[in-house]
Parts: structure tokens; sequence; C-alpha cells
């Protein structure tokens, strides 16, 4: 569908949908108070409950063929895996939002392209279906360590009550590295399977892996309980977590995924880093970033972009000749 076609609605969603998912982070680091591995299951509960009944809406709608294919065994073990790298994601990212600034841990678990590009590097030798990354996606990747490199000689600044440490850094990440594994499978499961029925099961699989890592290593675990969100303290910003960033956010942006070039999508969702800062400098307090984070992130996002649009593109153009030959 060509962009002068795409419904108008089509363009406010995605709109909606990148600032609901840039909402998340200053969401997060307002209710620092709960510690960050139930902070994170907390988040996917509550997604999961509002997912349950579109999930069981599409499971009675859809093929039986799919259903029957849904059940198998493989199936289950790609979403069970699926759902290990978004318990290790969240967690990983959440636990970040304690330890560095809400705008260095948003620039650092958007770099996924980066992982994804390296990873690319170090696996084309070992895997058959695994390519080497083209020359612009390499050019952007090291665009990224540049961007990187300049932004990590902002530790130890303050914006807001946060300051930007090296291991809150590392932490976000290790989101993005995670979060690798969520994009793979889904990119698997996703040619046939409809959103719901992968939304679902992943989000609570994440939702239920993080409970017992709470218990045993956050010590405050017991104060706030499994279900704690239900508090009227809490049940407001994570029903906003819910249903803006989870719902509106990535749900929103699948859906526009069936209307808009993947390219445009992606590009839209690497503002993040900047969205995410002004939502919580304007709404939660949390402070402007260091001179160097805005050098070191813009360089940063540069990379992002470049390596986005040089594999959106590729990808595009294997389609392209994919159809041309059939």
């Amino acid at each position: 569908m060509s962009a002068s076609s795409t419904p108008g609605w089509v363009w406010l969603l995605l709109v909606g949908a990148v600032i609901g998912v840039s909402s998340a982070g200053a969401l997060f680091q307002h209710v620092d108070a709960v510690p960050p591995l139930l902070r994170a299951s907390w988040r996917l509960q509550l997604t999961s409950i509002v997912l349950l009944p579109l999930f069981i809406v599409q499971l009675n709608s859809v093929e039986k063929s799919v259903v029957d294919k849904f059940m198998t065994a493989k199936t289950w073990r790609l979403l069970g895996l699926s759902g290990v790298a978004l318990a290790a994601h969240f967690g990983a990212w959440v636990a970040s939002l304690d330890e560095t600034t809400l705008t260095h841990s948003l620039l650092f678990v958007t770099a996924h392209p980066l992982v994804i590009v390296v990873g690319m590097l170090l696996l084309a030798s070992r895997i058959e279906n695994v390519r080497l990354p083209y020359k612009t996606e390499t050019i952007g990747a090291v665009i990224c360590f540049v961007g990187a490199a300049i932004t990590l000689t902002d530790t130890g600044t303050t914006q807001g009550d946060q300051t930007a440490t090296l291991y809150g850094d590392l932490l976000a990440f290790s989101g993005a590295v995670f979060v690798v594994g969520y994009i793979v499978v889904g990119r698997i499961l996703r040619t046939w399977l409809p959103i719901f029925l992968y939304a679902f099961p992943v989000t609570a699989i994440g939702a239920l892996l993080l409970i017992p890592f709470s218990w045993k290593f956050e010590q405050g675990f017991t104060d706030f309980g499994v279900v704690g969100w239900i508090d009227d303290e809490f049940f407001r910003y994570f029903l906003l977590l819910a249903l803006i960033a989870g719902v509106l956010g990535h749900t929103g942006l699948n859906t526009c995924l069936r209307y808009i070039s993947p390219l445009i999508v992606s590009v839209a969702v690497t503002l993040e880093p900047v969205l995410g800062s002004i939502i919580g400098w304007m709404f939660f307090d949390a402070g402007v970033p260091g001179r160097m984070t805005w050098v070191g992130g813009l360089v940063l996002m540069a990379g992002l972009m470049t390596v986005v649009i040089a594999s959106e593109r590729a990808s595009l153009s294997k389609a392209n000749n994919q159809n041309d030959s059939t």
C-alpha cells in the first residue's frame, strides 16, 4: 500500500503507538519504590490480563489449521523461548532505570539493531541462514559505537534524581541483547501466527518467570507481593503501562505494519529515546540530559537509523526478488 492510499487513522495510530512505547521508561522510573524485577512482572501481568480476552476471541475465530499448529510442542517451545527473552529484556531494562538516567537507559536499550549486526558478523560463518551484514549496515554499526562511546563520557552526570553510570548503561544494553531473542522468535512465528495468539502467551510467560527471580533476589518482594499492582498507589501507573505502552504501543505498531512500510515504522521507533526523555521531563521531573549525552545520543540514533534503513531495504529487495522469481 502506498503512503498516499494509507488511511489517515493509521498515521494517527503510528504517532500514538510511538508515543506509547516511549512513555514506558518514565512510568517505570516513577514507581522506583518497587523492586525492578517485580515492577517488570507487574507490567507484564497487567498487560497479559488486557490481552487475554483478545487472545480468546482470536483463538475462536482463526482457522482450525492455525489452532492445530499453535498447539504443537514446537510452537510452544518457541513461545517459551520468546517469553524467557522478554522476561530477561524487561528485567534488565527496568533494573537499568534504577541505576542510570532515563535518557541513557532509553538510548542503550533501543540499540538492538546494533546487536543484530554484531550477531550477524559473529554467526554468519557458523549458521547457514545468517548472512553477513551489508556495507551500509556495517557503517551504521560503526557510527553506533562512536555514539555510544561519546554518550559514555557523560557518566557521572545527573538527570533529575538519577546519575548516569556505566553499570546502568550496561544493564540497559543487556536489555537490548535479550530483546533480540524476542524479535527473532517473533519473526518466525508471526509469519503464520496472529498477533494475540503470539503476544498473550509470551507476555504471560515473561510475567510468571520474573516472579521467582524477584522473590529470590529482591529484598522488597514480600513488602509488595506478587500482585501488588492492585494497590491504589500503583494501579494507575501500571494500567498506563499496560494500556498505553503495551496495547497502544506494541500492538499499535504491529497493526501499522499491515498498512505502512516496515521501514517507516522502524525509523519511527528509533525516536523513542527523544520522545521518552521529553515525556520524563514534562510529566515526571526526570530532568535534562547532559551535553555529551545529547551529542552521543544523536550520533547513536543516526547510526541506528542507518542500520534500520539498510536492513529494511535489503528485506524489501529480497522479497521483491522472490516475488519476481515465482
